[in-house]
C-alpha cells in the first residue's frame, strides 16, 4: 500500500507588482493554518517519508512548519512551482521505492485537479461526503489523503486512490 498526502500551501501574501509571485511569503493568518495542519498530521500519527516540495517561499514556508510537527527528509523540487496535474504525478510516480507515505505540498489548481483525478469513486458515505468537499473547493492549506493498493510508486493510476480524509484549515 502507498499513502499520499497532497497538501495546498496556506494563505500567502496577495500578488502584486512589487513581489515576484515565487518569493510571496505567508500571511500570519497562514502561518497559523500551517501549524494547525502540522499539529493534526502529528495528532493522528500521520507521519510522510518523505515531503516533495515546490520551491517556492510559500510552499517551502509550509512544510517547514509541517516539519516542526513531523520529522521526516524533504526535497525542495523547482519543477512543482504551479506544476500541473501531470508534472505532479510524474513526481509522485518517480518517489523512491522504499517511500510509503509520500507527501506534496504545492499548488492549486495542480493539487487540487490531481487529488480529484486520483480519487476513485466513493464506495461509503464518509467517503463520498469527503469527496464532495473535495470537489467543492480545495482551499489554501487545505490536505487531501489518499490510499492506493500498490507496491510501486509508478503503478499508481488515476481514479485508484481511496480519498482516506480531506480536512481543511476550517475543520480543526
Amino acid at each position: 500500500m502507498k499513502r499520499l498526502f497532497l497538501l495546498r500551501h496556506a494563505k500567502a501574501q496577495p500578488a502584486d507588482s512589487a513581489t515576484e509571485d515565487f518569493d510571496r511569503t505567508l500571511l500570519f493568518s497562514g502561518m497559523q493554518d500551517a501549524a494547525a495542519m502540522a499539529r493534526h498530521l502529528r495528532k493522528n500519527e500521520y507521519r510522510p517519508d518523505l515531503i516533495l516540495c515546490s520551491a517556492s517561499a510559500r510552499t517551502s514556508q509550509t512544510a517547514e512548519l509541517v516539519l516542526q510537527q513531523v520529522e521526516t527528509e524533504i526535497e525542495y523540487r523547482d519543477n512543482l512551482y504551479l506544476a500541473d496535474p501531470g508534472r505532479i504525478l510524474a513526481a509522485v510516480r518517480g518517489a523512491p521505492a522504499p517511500v510509503a507515505a509520500l507527501m506534496v505540498v504545492g499548488h492549486n489548481p495542480g493539487m487540487e485537479d490531481l487529488a480529484t483525478q486520483l480519487a476513485r469513486e466513493p464506495v461509503r458515505s464518509k467517503e463520498r461526503s469527503r469527496y464532495e468537499q473535495l470537489e467543492e473547493k480545495f482551499p489554501t492549506c487545505a490536505l487531501a489523503i489518499l490510499d492506493f493498493d500498490a507496491g510501486r510508486w509508478r503503478d499508481i493510476a488515476p481514479a485508484t486512490g481511496k480519498l482516506v480524509e480531506f480536512v481543511r484549515p476550517k475543520d480543526l
